[in-house]
């Protein structure tokens, strides 16, 4: 966690939230409420919420108010992202959410420590800044962005560091789809242990 950018426990940066369909990783296709926090100091050249990168951009809004938002629309699972949401201290949110019976969920570059209280871990690791080495026991799911040839090598290494319960994913970064999704076809026919990611709302138009 980064001192510099944490909000104190009442309140949060949100750049926005909403209620969809998640489109990639292990919880493709499920029902999720979104809450994408505002900061994030990673700097991946394709990111496609640059807007999120800074924190102050971003109103500060309560946790009470987050969580009663994911209450009403009926979700069973939030899914906290960013920008990099570990900057912040996401204890007092994820135990809110748990006590609403709501799973929490993050998605991750896995470069600060981890805080709060988590069902799943989603931790997608870059180039542009080495992930912390805590994050590798704790990951449910390992997912790659694939941007050229070399990330699948790159892949490999961390796949040798997570746990071995963790969920391994190749996704193809969205700019390049047509060209790497052949790619990672044929490398996960050849290697069984990872699985196809797609970002299939954006096929759908949605959120």
């Amino acid at each position: 966690m980064n001192p510099a950018t944490q909000i104190v426990n009442t309140a949060l940066p949100l750049m926005e939230d909403f209620y969809t369909i998640q489109g990639e990783g292990f919880y493709q296709g499920f029902a999720a409420y979104f809450i994408r926090l505002g900061g994030c100091d990673v700097g991946c050249v394709w990111c496609d919420v640059k807007e999120s990168w800074d924190v102050a951009a971003h109103p500060l809004v309560s946790i009470d108010t987050m969580v009663s938002k994911v209450k009403a629309s009926g979700s069973p699972l939030a899914v906290i992202t960013g920008g990099e949401p570990a900057m912040h201290d996401l204890f007092p949110l994820t135990k809110s959410l748990q006590e609403e019976g709501i799973k929490t969920n993050i998605e991750t570059s896995g470069v600060y420590e981890l805080t709060g209280l988590w069902d799943w871990i989603c931790f997608s690791p870059k180039k542009f800044k080495l992930p912390h080495d805590s994050i590798y026991d704790q990951a449910n799911e390992l997912k790659i962005i694939v941007y050229n040839k070399s990330d699948f090598a790159w892949a490999e290494e961390h796949a040798a560091r997570v746990n071995e319960a963790c969920e391994l994913f190749l996704q193809p970064e969205w700019s390049k789809e047509k060209e790497m999704l052949p790619l990672i076809i044929d490398y996960v026919k050849a290697n069984p242990k990872w699985k196809v990611s797609l970002q299939i709302h954006k096929y759908m138009n949605i959120p």
